[in-house]
C-alpha cells in the first residue's frame, strides 16, 4: 500500500512539473522580441520511470528526467508599428502552438488528478483498515 502512495505521489511531482511549464509556455506565447534577441524558448517536460526501489522496497512511479527547450529562432511576424520591429518591420515571436499547449495542459491536469485519487482511494483504505482495529 505504501508502494501505490509513494508512485503516485512521484507522478503528482512530475504532473505538477509539466503543469508549470505548460501555463509558463501559454502565458508566454504572445511575448515579443526584437528580431537580433533569441526567442521566448518554450519548455518540454521529459518523464522517466523510476523501478521498485521505493522505501518498502516495492513500488517505483516517475521522476522528471530533464526539461527540453523550444526553437530560440522562432517565428519571424512582420509587425510594423511594434516599437520593437526593426527595420524591416519584423519582430520575433515564440514557435509555441496554442492547440497543442492546452492539449498538453488537460493532459497533465488529468495525469495528475489521476494520481490524486490513488493517494485519496490508499488513505481511505488506511482509515477503513484502522477502524477495524478499533471494533
Amino acid at each position: 500500500m505504501f508502494g501505490a502512495i509513494t508512485s503516485a505521489h512521484s507522478g503528482m511531482t512530475v504532473y505538477r512539473t509539466w503543469l508549470d511549464s505548460t501555463s509558463d509556455n501559454i502565458a508566454n506565447a504572445n511575448t515579443i522580441r526584437s528580431t537580433d534577441q533569441p526567442a521566448y524558448q518554450a519548455r518540454y517536460v521529459r518523464a522517466q520511470a523510476v523501478e521498485g526501489g521505493g522505501p518498502y522496497g516495492v513500488g517505483g512511479g516517475a521522476r522528471v528526467a530533464g526539461v527540453e527547450f523550444g526553437d530560440p529562432e522562432g517565428r519571424l511576424a512582420y509587425q510594423p508599428d511594434h516599437p520593437l520591429a526593426d527595420e524591416n518591420g519584423m519582430v520575433r515571436t515564440p514557435d509555441i502552438d496554442m492547440g497543442v499547449e492546452m492539449s498538453s495542459l488537460m493532459m497533465a491536469q488529468r495525469g495528475y488528478q489521476a494520481n490524486l485519487a490513488v493517494v485519496e482511494r490508499a488513505r481511505d483504505a488506511y482509515r477503513a483498515a484502522l477502524q477495524l482495529g478499533r471494533q
